[in-house]
């Protein structure tokens, strides 16, 4: 009946739902048409009349049968499938459930395998759900796991049962059927029929084999937010690419997907930490965070500055917007940018200074002194090294730009979420630099700099009283969850292993620079953070290059061409992983050559 996906299956059974514009039955039906079978079995319940008109007595040629389940809503799959067991025992068959959506080459597999039984499975996944199989080195299924039975620490060994089954009629007839009917009088009609599967493993003669998938796609879509992935993952690869984007994150729901677009430090948190975190969950999970203020003692002692000059927020971005509200007057920004800025701002109060794009966005203070003296704003946003160009102005410019702003007038705004990766770092995080220059506003996003993007942490320091509590006035008291305020109690702990970190970070950068630049369709350009810009060169476009490396690898660049400040000149944003994964992308790559 599918009723967790609402008004879509209030006058349709749950297979008639469309995935980016085709029914799930068009698809399944046509998928198993290819493959020339006698014929396919829908049993129907819900909606089942309607169902029947739609699909006909036959698809593509092949033919259609019916089984009707009149009690579908006081039964469950068992008694669907014991309505059509006598159906099974007639021919070698397939075993579908009709709310899936899945590549061709599963059904092939499945059809080509030796084994007379199997079940299609998959390794286990944090956004997976279900009955879930045990397997040995001969993909001999061990053990059938159902929901209740599941064991978090045992999941290394778990296999998802992919709801797509080959039965040959004499396992059918001999040893399945018996069981299914057995079963279903013994506890009743609403149960699974995966739990007969489960009795049948533990009989002395091997009878079902696992076929595990190789990187296959499917989806099963119970609810609505199952439909939006299903719809992103079975659309055209530009269009993946697309609404990937737009997801703005959560990628653990796509298997495979090597993310090389989102900025986060690969050698930090270590173990220890990690582990703290965990010891530490429960306890977590089941209490109140404190507020902002103690957030800010938190924070303050983090970062050596005064505990009236820091706020602590829900990633730098719930900052940069309540910031980005409190400031009167234009505000100069440098393009290409961290576009969370400007777009928090009207674009007639926004002051652009647009360097070269022929040798990467590169500028220096002097350049930036000289543009926004002709062209005078109320405020300056640095981000530095900035976002994408990697560009990194050092202390002694910052320090130039920090007197000639305040000589000025003007605030100085001043992004230092990449700060730590740069060879030469430097902070203005300091107490009595920021009394000294109230102007300077210091903004960090902790998520970056310290690879806990999960649990969204951000700072904004400053010796402007006035403008902290503006700033402050627009947060909500909880604006931080309990894992982010213990992060920040027990960061400090670690403080060597960051360093260590960041100094791994950099010693990659190097290597991994220096082996892109043999790759002849990039120029690419020096970078003090943890990425890299990149300009793509005949034979490819950035958008060609970025769907190519989707197609064949599963790998996701950042294609900057539509990006404010680029102007459709070609261009990528590559985040530096660790070695092993930059390996696979510079392999990836070098194919392409």
């Amino acid at each position: 009946m599918g009723k967790r996906l609402k008004h879509l299956t209030l006058d349709d059974t749950k297979c008639m739902i469309k995935v980016n514009g085709v029914r799930l039955i068009e698809r399944a039906l046509s998928q198993l048409a290819r493959f020339h079978l006698s014929r396919t079995i829908l049993v129907i319940g819900y909606k089942g009349e309607r169902l029947r008109k739609f699909v006909g007595d036959s698809w593509d040629g092949m033919k259609i049968d019916y089984v009707v389940n009149p009690i579908y809503d006081k039964t469950n799959n068992i008694y669907s499938l014991a309505l059509a067991a006598d159906e099974m025992s007639k021919d070698d068959t397939l075993l579908l459930e009709s709310d899936l959506i899945f590549e061709d080459a599963i059904l092939e597999k499945a059809i080509k395998d030796p084994h007379p039984n199997v079940a299609c499975v998959d390794a286990f996944q944090s956004w997976m759900d279900g009955t879930c199989v045990t397997i040995d080195e001969h993909n001999l299924i061990k053990r059938f796991v159902p929901k209740k039975d599941f064991v978090y620490e045992d999941i290394p060994s778990y296999y998802k049962t992919v709801n797509i089954y080959k039965f040959s009629k004499n396992f059918a007839k001999n040893d399945y059927i018996p069981f299914l009917r057995a079963y279903a009088q013994a506890l009743g009609l609403n149960e699974y029929y995966e739990q007969v599967l489960r009795v049948v493993t533990l009989l002395d003669k091997p009878l079902m084999y696992a076929l595990p998938l190789k990187g296959e796609k499917w989806y099963e879509i119970d609810d609505l937010q199952d439909l939006d992935i299903a719809e992103s993952m079975f659309c055209p690869p530009e269009s993946q690419i697309e609404r990937l984007a737009s997801r703005f994150g959560g990628y653990w729901r796509y298997p495979g997907l090597k993310d090389y677009c989102y900025l986060v430090s690969p050698y930090f948190p270590g173990h220890r930490l990690s582990a703290e975190l965990k010891n530490s969950f429960d306890v977590l999970l089941e209490s109140y965070p404190s507020g902002q203020r103690v957030n800010a003692l938190l924070a303050a002692k983090t970062f050596g500055v005064g505990t009236d000059q820091i706020i602590v927020g829900n990633g730098a971005a719930e900052l940069i917007q309540a910031f980005m509200e409190s400031v009167l007057g234009d505000v100069g920004f440098v393009y290409p940018t961290f576009e969370e800025y400007p777009n928090r701002l009207a674009t007639e109060r926004r002051i652009v200074f647009t360097p070269s794009s022929d040798n990467g966005f590169r500028y220096s203070s002097q350049n930036l002194i000289a543009y926004f003296s002709a062209n005078p704003t109320s405020t300056l946003v640095l981000v530095n090294p900035d976002n994408p160009s990697g560009n990194f102005l050092g202390h002694e410019e910052v320090l130039s730009l920090v007197k000639w702003t305040g000589d000025r007038g003007m605030r100085l705004l001043v992004d230092e979420s990449f700060a730590d990766f740069a060879s030469d770092s430097y902070s203005l995080l300091d107490e009595s630099f920021l009394t000294n220059n109230a102007h300077v506003i210091v903004i960090k996003s902790i998520s970056k700099s310290y690879g806990v993007p999960g649990l969204r942490l951000g700072i904004l320091a400053t010796g402007d009283s006035e403008l902290l509590n503006r700033v402050k006035s627009r947060l909500s008291i909880w604006n931080v969850n309990s894992f982010g305020e213990f992060f920040l109690q027990i960061c400090e702990k670690y403080n060597d292993e960051y360093r260590q970190g960041c100094a791994q970070l950099k010693d990659e950068r190097k290597r991994f620079v220096e082996l892109l630049k043999r790759i002849r369709f990039l120029s690419v350009f020096p970078s003090e953070a943890n990425f890299v810009l990149c300009k793509v060169l005949p034979p490819f476009s950035a958008k060609a290059l970025t769907v190519r490396l989707w197609v064949d690898n599963q790998i996701l660049i950042k294609d900057c061409s539509a990006k404010k400040g680029f102007d459709g000149s070609q261009f990528i944003r590559i985040a530096i992983h660790d070695q092993k994964d930059n390996d696979c992308l510079l392999e990836a790559l070098e194919k392409l050559q």
